[in-house]
């Protein structure tokens, strides 16, 4: 109900329970910005959901960027809120905003200029290069709402106030879900815009939902709030988060250009296994961003108590919070393993792109419950500032592991799209093995942000 509290002290169960369902929410709601566009998208036919599948691969880019500097973000907000310092933590709020200004201006120049490269980078027939180069131009160019829309909920979720991320979200998303329709399809004046029409409804519900973020930081009543005091560059602490995002950012980019390159495997196979393997994906991210919101609420609660000096209830929380997500995902695992099909078939109706998609669900919900309690202890890192941990972790987990096997497997020992499948589940089961063993070693607990 907006009341402050302090996570430093109380119960942690209730603790983690005050933060986690309104980040699981906001979670949630993140999904649905993807989930909606391919429900309307697929109704365009396999080549339109291929554009968008192979569009969003190379978003998650964009992504990576936007999630390094959250990252960074909240690890010095929650650091400053635990020391009881919440003067420095607006200074430090302004100037991650900036940081993500400037990130989103030179990202937007790759999309204006090279939308077509692009696609064809990742191996999209032309046919579908001509259908999705508007949709992948407007994405990029307009990353700015994507990147501010990140990091200003970082900064609401660090301080504890992850109710306000989770309305902002709501409001976002109530908007796109009202506007993908009339934009892809047309309604009154507004003409029939086909897949562009999602991506301008996607921007325009995000970057409604910016303004209400920036009205809230500079007019409300918040922890954080700021004034024109605040308002200047400060180029040393601009470049203290670029440096701290470095290790998230690589982190990110490690693991999505391994999905990227694991796109650019299932297109050897042609369009309808893209096209599987996109409803998939878009399935998988739903049901795993709750669980992102509970690694989320365990990185707040290792911020603000390593800012109290308090290092032994931060890692009770993560542990709590690691076991209360394996429980989760248990059940989540369970029901895509036995209703993979017919959620599938949800999206699309073509027989072939949901026998895909469905063995895809299959095997890669096999590894939820290892993968639930890994992506706890990753945040867990990157909440104390310890961000080059978990990108060590990516590097062998993800390029040496993942990468590798998925080719072998998908196109040198003939088990093609299933290959793919394999190589993500065994990636991540033992990204998770070595979280848990650097985990235990503790020097998380010694880091200074």
């Amino acid at each position: 109900m907006g009341a402050e509290i302090d996570f430093t002290k109380g119960n942690i169960g209730r603790a983690i329970f005050l933060l986690a369902v309104p980040m699981i929410a906001e979670m949630i709601m993140e999904s649905i910005f993807v989930i909606v566009d391919i429900y309307f998208v697929s109704q365009l036919g396999t080549e339109a959901v291929t554009a968008v599948g192979l569009t969003e691969s190379v978003m998650t880019i964009v992504y990576a960027v936007a999630v390094g500097l959250s990252v960074a973000t909240t690890a010095i907000i929650a650091r400053r809120i635990g020391e009881k310092k919440p003067e420095k933590a607006s200074d430090s709020a302004f100037q991650a905003i900036l940081a993500g200004v400037f990130a989103s201006a030179l990202i937007a120049i790759i999309g204006i200029f090279f939308a077509k490269d692009l696609l064809r980078l990742m191996g999209a027939e032309e046919s579908v290069v001509n259908i999705g180069n508007s949709y992948t131009s407007i994405m990029f160019s307009g990353n700015v709402v994507i990147m501010l829309l990140f990091i200003i909920n970082a900064i609401f979720r660090s301080s504890g106030d992850a109710i306000i991320s989770m309305v902002v979200l709501g409001i976002a998303n109530l908007l796109n879900i009202i506007l993908d329709p009339i934009f892809i399809f047309g309604f009154g004046p507004v003409p029939a815009y086909g897949v562009q029409g999602a991506a301008i409804a996607t921007n325009i519900g995000r970057g409604i939902a910016v303004i209400v973020q920036l009205y809230i930081l500079f007019f409300g009543t918040r922890k954080i709030k700021l004034g024109v005091r605040h308002i200047k560059i400060q180029v040393k602490v601009i470049a203290d988060i670029y440096v701290l995002s470095f290790g998230s950012l690589f982190q990110n980019i490690i693991a999505t250009t391994s999905w990227m390159i694991l796109v650019r495997i299932i297109a050897e196979f042609g369009s309808v296994a893209v096209a599987g393997y996109t409803i998939a994906v878009r399935i998988i991210i739903f049901v795993l961003l709750p669980a992102w919101g509970m690694s989320n609420a365990a990185a707040t609660l290792v911020g603000q108590n390593l800012g109290a000096d308090q290092a032994k209830r931060a890692e009770r929380s993560v542990w709590i919070s690691g076991f209360v997500n394996v429980g989760f995902m248990g059940f989540v695992s369970l029901f895509l393993i036995i209703f993979s099909e017919g959620l599938v078939s949800l999206f699309i109706s073509d027989s072939d792109v949901v026998s895909i998609g469905s063995e895809g669900l299959r095997y890669i919900s096999f590894g939820f419950i290892a993968y639930a309690l890994g992506m706890v202890l990753v945040q867990s890192f990157n909440g104390a500032g310890d961000t080059y941990t978990p990108m060590f972790i990516n590097i062998i987990a993800f390029w040496l592991i993942e990468m590798p096997l998925a080719y072998f497997l998908a196109l040198k020992f003939g088990f093609e799209e299933k290959g793919v499948f394999i190589a993500v589940l065994v990636s991540e089961t033992i990204m998770t093995i070595l979280g848990i063993i650097l985990f235990k070693r503790g020097k998380w607990k010694l880091k200074k942000v």
